[in-house]
């Protein structure tokens, strides 16, 4: 009795696993059928925002060494359809996703315009609908020393560092604002060392990370102002 017993539990477990596996698959074919990028629950993904007008080497620097200094299984690039705290407004959406793809290729970066899907016009909207899509995801923001300088300013930036893990990289002569902004400050019990850089999303937010690396000093701005773009 005691072995039929068990192998009908290993039975029911089996056939739970394979409803379980069919489900995900079909909610992951659903996702890329609706353009969106696929991601399965506990997986560390890192979310790179911006308006990449154009997009750059510098770029693909900053990509390739926050999956590997992160450790994330996969790095989603969110192409905006606009900057809030820009005043003139980018080249139109398709031309810089379009430019984006050809720059960025790598096997787990994926080039998105999830806002312009999603509808959303900031970061905490943005944030709060990916989780809401893709539940169990551990989900990884990721900035520019100079952002963090003024994180401050952003719609709801509490409620982001307070939701999310966030990977700061340093960019050249931001370094010192950024570690006395009032976001670095307000949250200094919060920081990892970049030591510990491997683990920032397996713990709960608030939690922050600062690496210092080489990077280009190349921007967008700069492209544009030569007219390359």
């Amino acid at each position: 009795m005691f072995h039929h017993e068990n192998l009908g539990f290993s039975l029911c477990r089996s056939l739970l696993n394979l409803r379980a596996t069919r489900a995900r698959c079909q909610r992951e074919a659903a996702q890329k059928v609706q353009g969106y990028p696929t991601a399965r629950a506990g997986q560390f993904v890192g979310l790179l925002g911006g308006s990449f007008d154009p997009p750059h080497s510098a770029h693909v620097h900053i990509t390739k060494t926050a999956l590997r200094r992160f450790g994330l299984d996969k790095l989603w690039w969110l192409v905006s359809p606009g900057n809030p705290l820009k005043a003139n407004g980018p080249a139109p959406l398709a031309e810089r996703v379009q430019a984006s793809r050809a720059m960025m290729n790598h096997p787990k970066v994926e080039v998105t315009d999830l806002e312009a899907r999603l509808g959303t016009r900031f970061t905490a909207q943005t944030l709060s609908a990916l989780i809401d899509r893709y539940p169990g995801v551990r989900f990884v923001w990721l900035m520019g020393a100079d952002n963090l300088g003024q994180f401050d300013q952003w719609q709801d930036w509490q409620w982001i560092m307070e939701t999310v893990p966030i990977g700061v990289m340093a960019r050249p002569g931001d370094r010192i604002s950024a570690r006395m902004s009032k976001a670095a400050r307000v949250y200094r019990d919060a920081k990892l060392s970049g030591r510990s850089s491997q683990v920032l999303g397996q713990g709960e937010a608030p939690r922050w990370c600062f690496i210092n690396m080489p990077m280009s000093d190349m921007s967008s701005t700069a492209i544009r102002a030569r007219g390359e773009w």
